[in-house]
């Protein structure tokens, strides 16, 4: 691969201000749809009032987590100008000037936690939280392997926690436990996909390293059967009602799909964009979020026949 830097591109007002919202990474917010995950299995869907608390929750997750994208790019500026892919981000490339990445830092973190107050103190807290544990990956546990994995999942975590504070309803210990573990999944097939990416270039990563194929295998097979299990378990004793078993194939589609697109099509490097640009991924999540609302819709509203027995909880 070449080596050689990037050139300096010339900058206008109209290219720092393209790069300027590059750099706040908007395609990763999709990750804080996860937010809506409480809203969806509460039933709160329903109400107009949690719906516009999810809503705002989302905008003042997405600033803060773009908060910290520039934050950890502008740390990793010098290491991103050797990597193949990450040389071409808006601080690497000096498309954005290092002065204004740091004023835009402060200008969106101080939107992202006004509106996180104005959502509530106890999800302002878990926000904070989140970003806390943004920058000290940022700064220390990227570079520790295991725990660089365990602290970007971490990061998902506390996204389905301030969703379920932001409309006001009970932190399921399922819903909890699917997170962590989906997370693991993902971060685990990451760590894979960009040991085969840079294989003798891993310098570019400090801590990859450290990790080798048949080790991520392993992991990868740890936290695939409990990704399935946990869900599966959800579905059986968690759900409000019995018929929730019908969204379990969808979830092994995917997850086998994405072990497909990691294995066979060199993917997963950028979970987000694997999941967003994979039809079949994004075909299969659309219908599973539909037969999830019918179930939750049904059971609420007394209109599932009692063929699949709710068993004791």
């Amino acid at each position: 691969m070449n080596d050689a830097p990037v050139p300096v591109p010339h900058r206008t007002p109209a290219s720092v201000a393209r790069a300027a919202v590059k750099q706040l990474r908007p395609k990763q917010w999709a990750k804080n749809a996860l937010l809506f995950a409480a809203l969806v299995f509460s039933g709160e869907f329903l109400v107009v009032e949690s719906v516009a608390s999810a809503v705002a929750g989302f905008g003042a997750f997405s600033l803060i987590a773009s908060a910290g994208y520039v934050f950890n790019d502008y740390l990793d500026r010098e290491a991103d100008r050797k990597h193949p892919k990450k040389r071409t981000r808006p601080i690497a490339s000096g498309a954005l000037p290092e002065r204004l990445a740091l004023v835009e830092l402060v200008v969106v973190l101080a939107a992202g936690v006004a509106l996180a107050w104005w959502v509530g103190t106890l999800f302002l807290a878990v926000a904070l939280l989140y970003l806390a544990t943004t920058l000290s990956y940022s700064w220390v546990f990227k570079h520790l392997v295991i725990l660089d994995v365990m602290f970007l999942a971490s990061g998902f975590v506390w996204r389905v926690v301030a969703g379920a504070l932001a409309i006001q309803v009970h932190v399921s210990a399922w819903l909890f436990l699917c997170t962590a573990f989906l997370a693991l999944f993902l971060g685990f097939n990451k760590r894979r996909a960009e040991l085969r990416e840079l294989g003798g270039r891993a310098g570019t990563r400090k801590n990859l390293v450290e990790y080798n194929d048949r080790m991520l295998q392993e992991f990868q097979a740890i936290v695939t059967a409990n990704t399935v299990l946990s869900y599966s378990l959800y579905a059986v004793l968690g759900a409000p009602s019995a018929w929730m078993v019908l969204t379990v194939p969808f979830v092994l589609y995917v997850v086998f799909r994405y072990i497909y697109l990691v294995e066979q099509k060199g993917e997963g490097g950028a979970p987000d964009e694997t999941l967003l640009r994979d039809a079949p991924i994004l075909a299969c999540t659309a219908m599973y979020g539909l037969v999830a609302m019918a179930v939750i819709v049904g059971d609420r509203w007394d209109l599932l026949p009692e063929v699949l027995p709710n068993l004791p909880r």
